[in-house]
């Protein structure tokens, strides 16, 4: 199976940044998350030096063991230096038992702040961002990417620096006790750190394909979940089981490329300093047999030697460590660089908007909106076009000269054939998506001058697919309510959406509908979806063929309901039978991305053949959930 195409695009912008980043550079962006819990990381890191290097001391003890109480035949001395040996071992262990504990407390709060700053930044993006971005992708970001950035901040951040020190303070120590062979073991230096330049190179490209490709399993995984019961209507499982497996050969595939890089540094970090090592003792027992050094002096070298064995042969799993964190940094703020909603250029205009003049329900950049006195109450589309982001360019817009007046209290139906654009217009009014250009306003306030929070407040909505989330039936419908709303709204609204039903449920409105509400029927879901948008009594109602998967008995009784609350509201209904036509004041036809016709169902019956065939149901109107993609 191949990587989902909404995932392809993602990826594409991001392999060049790959190949050209600077691990150093990129991990840097974490400093405003660890900046307020800096003291207690430096202070860990600072202890954790003092513990390497207190293990650097016990080579030194040795040698004074050897060339004095060994030499000497002192017995009391030996005890008196396998005491201090002892007292150094235990001061080590506490140390690092100290570092850990230092750490644990605000790592843990490092990565909680930015898996919180991620999922907000993820209800904040416009629907156009979650339009192009697979969900299996942004849940490893907020799941797998982190628990990487956590663990790196633990343990390779702090001993990339630990070991660093370690290394160059027993380096000098090797170098004082003899300069000869302390020469004989830096020969691999320069070989190593070669190595270590080109493995980074080549495993940073291999962490960040790893970790894209995780995100496609996820994806593949969470779909199939959500749509389990489409994969066993049409025995589909063992399609999915083989897509699924090739997905997890891809990944294996990658994570094997990955070891094998890790196992080439590894040999070569190991094996060089051991032959380095391995050299100097033969050396050292040849000067000291020609007493050209102390045996004690030898003992030392070697222990010292020995003592940096860890922190050289660690290099290699703390730089894969650390190019992992990078590529999870890096996909982290792939998200968080993203434009949120509401970004609003100058005059007033969404980015990437087309300017307009100014009028009276215009108002200039740092005055308030104010509502006009003129004609322009109710919802209004002036000369609207819109486009999606990520259409190819020079492509005619989707709409284009949309201009429609629903005054304040009337219901306009909107009727047009698969493919015209209704989702779409409706989707601009609560701005899920922004208008290329022209200007939608409400009571005549452009929508663009408005925070968003006050246009949703104004504007509730109903779709077509509901969207019910794994909680009660309560809190579900109540969503669409301010905070002080309580069980007589409730009540009102499930008698509007005539979703009495939820009064059986075996909770009663505290039962709990499951994941995406599919533990009920799809007439049941769209009620509740319904009685959302009323419940909080809106000035302004969008309904995108609320009605759809109704029987006509409950059909009947929703649009008797449904009227009274139409009479206090300005309503734009998505409609697809002449039953939900008749709850509309008068309709709009929408042909070819515009306003064909205006006028009551009666007068578009006469008037219009496109309106007349629609209608008529010859065209076999088929309902689309998304009217445009």
């Amino acid at each position: 199976m191949s990587v989902p195409v909404r995932t392809l695009a993602v990826m594409a912008t991001t392999r060049a940044t790959t190949e050209d980043r600077s691990a150093v550079r990129t991990l840097l962006r974490l400093w405003p998350y660890v900046r307020p819990v800096r003291a207690r990381l430096f202070t860990a890191a600072f202890i954790a030096i003092v513990a390497s290097c207190t293990g650097l001391v016990i080579p030194l003890v040795l040698k004074w063991i050897v060339d004095g109480p060994v030499a000497r035949r002192d017995p009391a001395g030996v005890w008196l230096g396998a005491l201090y040996l002892l007292l150094l071992g235990i001061a080590e262990a506490v140390l690092f038992g100290i570092r850990r504990w230092l750490v644990a407390r605000p790592l843990s709060h490092v990565e909680a702040e930015m898996r919180a700053g991620l999922y907000g930044r993820l209800q904040r993006l416009p629907v156009a961002f979650h339009d192009r971005w697979a969900s299996g992708q942004l849940l490893s970001r907020g799941t797998t990417d982190l628990m990487l950035l956590r663990l790196f901040l633990a343990f390779p951040l702090t001993f990339l620096l630990v070991n660093g020190v370690t290394i160059l303070v027993g380096v000098v120590i090797m170098l004082m006790q003899d300069w000869v062979l302390g020469l004989v073991v830096l020969g691999p230096a320069i070989p190593v750190m070669w190595t270590c330049a080109v493995f980074e190179r080549r495993y940073a490209e291999m962490a960040r394909r790893a970790q894209d490709q995780v995100g496609d399993l996820t994806t593949l995984v969470e779909e199939s979940v959500l749509g389990i019961r489409i994969i066993k209507g049409f025995g589909r499982h063992r399609s999915q089981a083989r897509a699924f497996g090739a997905l997890s050969l891809t990944l294996r595939g990658t994570e094997l490329r990955k070891a094998r890089l890790l196992a080439t540094i590894w040999g070569v970090i190991v094996t060089l300093p051991e032959l380095a090592i391995g050299a100097a003792l033969v050396l050292g027992v040849v000067r000291v047999a020609d007493e050209g050094l102390s045996a004690g002096t030898l003992v030392a070298f070697l222990g010292t030697a020995l003592a940096l064995r860890w922190p050289v042969d660690s290099i290699g799993f703390l730089l894969a460590m650390s190019q992992e964190a990078a590529t999870a940094t890096e996909r982290f703020f792939e998200v968080m660089d993203e434009g949120p909603e509401g970004v609003v250029a100058a005059g007033g205009r969404a980015a990437g908007a087309a300017p307009v003049p100014q009028t009276a329900a215009s108002p200039a950049r740092g005055q308030a909106a104010q509502p006009s006195l003129s004609g322009d109450a109710g919802l209004r589309f002036e000369h609207v076009q819109f486009r999606y982001p990520d259409a190819p360019p020079g492509s005619p817009p989707l709409l284009h000269h949309i201009d429609l007046h629903i005054r304040p209290g009337e219901s306009m139906a909107l009727v047009g054939a698969t493919g015209s654009g209704k989702t779409t217009l409706t989707a601009l009014v609560p701005r899920l998506h922004e208008v290329t250009s022209g200007r939608i306003t409400l009571d005549g306030v452009d929508i663009a001058a408005l925070p968003r929070e006050t246009l949703r407040a104004k504007v509730a909505v109903a779709f077509e697919e509901p969207t019910l989330f794994s909680a009660s039936v309560g809190e579900n419908v109540l969503m669409g309510a301010g905070d002080d709303a309580g069980q007589a709204d409730l009540d009102r609204a499930l008698a509007v959406a005539q979703a009495d039903f939820a009064h059986a449920l075996p909770e009663g409105t505290g039962t709990r509908v499951g994941e995406q509400g599919l533990s009920l029927s799809g007439g049941q879901r769209q009620r509740l979806a319904l009685a959302r948008a009323v419940v909080g009594r809106p000035q302004f109602l969008v309904l995108d063929d609320p009605l759809s998967a109704l029987d006509v008995h409950t059909e009947a009784a929703v649009e008797a309901a449904l009227r009274q609350v139409l009479a206090d509201t300005t309503a734009l209904i998505v409609a697809h039978r002449p039953s939900t036509v008749l709850l509309a004041d008068r309709v709009a036809l929408l042909s070819d991305g515009r306003i064909a016709a205006v006028g009551t169902h009666q007068e578009l019956l006469r008037t219009n053949a496109e309106y007349a065939h629609l209608m008529s149901g010859e065209s076999g109107c088929s309902r689309d959930t998304e009217d445009s993609r």
